[in-house]
């Protein structure tokens, strides 16, 4: 049986090993596949099996490909995937969900805290000299942010969402959810469900962890930057085009937000003329939040224990 990996250097840059995989047929693995039907098809030959990450999965591919039976998406999101046609065509599609959950949640509060002290900033001062020719045993270059008794809204209450707010609790953030499913067992005096609107009105810092969906494209545009609070800050660590980029660069440039924290864009990796690059206060970041080996590895477990089960005929975690 022909397996083939389309794009493995990010999960395996060679810290870890496909061995897990290779135990169930012939395998292949690409670094890296281009974006393009023609490769795309030509790199998945006569395969009944591949595993993707970012490399798109579209209609012509499929029809290109009679012996696919089995894509094992190596992410959570699996919107590469046209699912619907698939499940047409009897394949099997699986993700792998939660692996990330405590690193991206951990890399979010990185974030916060760089937009309130400015660590990376404030260290390349000093390395340039400016402490030692400092008339003051202390200085800062940015205005310094104390978390204690502020509110953070949180959009989108999955894994992700709830590991990010069980960290910020610990900050003393209090904490104001917008989510399609109100969990009432997680209120309490700390935590409430809101609605959009009031998150958007109220919230000293706004952080995305919602799905990318149609409702949710744009999410963060002109009209609903206005409902926020003069000075919010703004974290991404889910998916870029949840933002409207330009509208977030007018917001900062204009200073109606502080600072925005960004680990994702709408088009990666990044264009030359990406607007953000000319934002005031904007920290962007390749998208590493889930890239932590502790992170990749339970991802390459996972995605071994899908095939595994796929092929007992007992698949799991199928998202079509």
């Amino acid at each position: 049986m022909k397996i083939v990996v389309l794009d493995g250097f990010t999960l395996n840059p060679g810290d870890l090993n496909w061995n897990g995989i290779k135990q169930f047929g012939e395998l292949t693995v690409f670094d890296r596949t281009p974006c393009n039907d023609e490769d795309i098809i030509n790199n998945i030959g006569d395969s009944k099996i591949i595993f993707t990450n970012k490399t798109p999965i579209n209609r012509s591919v499929i029809d290109s490909c009679p012996n696919l039976e089995y894509i094992g998406v190596l992410a959570t999101g699996f919107n590469i995937i046209d699912i619907e046609y698939a499940k047409q065509k009897n394949i099997t599609v699986t993700n792998v969900p939660d692996y990330s959950s405590t690193a991206v949640a951990q890399f979010t509060l990185a974030l916060l805290l760089e937009m309130c002290h400015h660590i990376g900033e404030h260290n390349n001062a000093v390395k340039n000299g400016d402490w030692i020719s400092s008339k003051d045993f202390s200085f800062w270059n940015y205005p310094l942010i104390e978390l204690a008794g502020k509110t953070m809204g949180i959009i989108g209450f999955g894994k992700i969402g709830k590991a990010t707010a069980k960290l910020a609790l610990a900050f003393g953030l209090k904490i104001k959810v917008y989510n399609r499913t109100v969990y009432s067992e997680f209120e309490n005096d700390h935590l409430k469900f809101v609605s959009l609107e009031e998150l958007l009105n109220t919230s000293d810092i706004i952080s995305l962890h919602c799905p990318l969906t149609s409702e949710t494209e744009n999410l963060i545009n002109q009209s609903s930057i206005k409902k926020m609070k003069d000075g919010a800050m703004l974290i991404n660590t889910s998916r870029g085009p949840l933002i409207n980029e330009n509208d977030l660069v007018e917001a900062l440039n204009n200073r109606k937000l502080s600072a925005a924290a960004l680990d994702v864009i709408s088009s990666e990796p990044m264009k030359e003329n990406n607007p953000l690059l000319k934002a005031r206060n904007c920290i962007i970041t390749p998208h590493i939040a889930w890239a932590p080996k502790e992170a990749r590895t339970r991802l390459m477990q996972t995605t071994i224990e899908n095939l595994a089960a796929y092929i007992e005929g007992n698949p799991k975690n199928v998202v079509n």
